[in-house]
């Protein structure tokens, strides 16, 4: 799913607009649905940022979806680009880039991703009832 674009030239080509919303899950499930969206068609999963702790994920999704979000076990935060940092390379300290822009879509489509954490939640239920 394609955003609208920064405007200024020297904004790397493939980096998302400052008004996307984040999508934040626990890593577990986070990596589990990230596999999921790979394995689909075409390039399914946007830029995903991970925590410094190694405890969540964050799906850089189109802006306006937070207020629609009702996933459980999740959160999906308006940023309006304050705080994010949306170049290619690592911010430094704190949230690193799993999946940065450049290297991937633009943004997350949230019907696509609300379906792989839904996948992604009953696969680690099913491997946790297996112990």
């Amino acid at each position: 799913m394609e955003i609208s674009r920064i405007s200024d030239p020297r904004t790397p080509p493939g980096t998302p607009a400052a008004g996307c919303d984040v999508v934040t899950v626990p890593a577990r499930q986070g990596l589990e649905a990230v596999d999921i969206l790979r394995r689909g068609p075409g390039d399914a999963v946007g830029p995903v940022l991970h925590d410094d702790g190694g405890d969540t994920l964050g799906f850089l999704v189109p802006p306006g979806t937070a207020a629609a979000w009702d996933v459980p076990g999740s959160t999906c935060t308006k940023t309006d680009g304050r705080g994010l940092p949306l170049v290619p390379e690592p911010p430094g300290a704190g949230p690193d880039w799993l999946l940065p822009p450049g290297e991937a879509d633009l943004a997350t489509d949230p019907a696509v991703l609300r379906e792989a954490l839904g996948e992604a939640a009953r696969m680690i239920k099913a491997a946790d009832s297996c112990r």
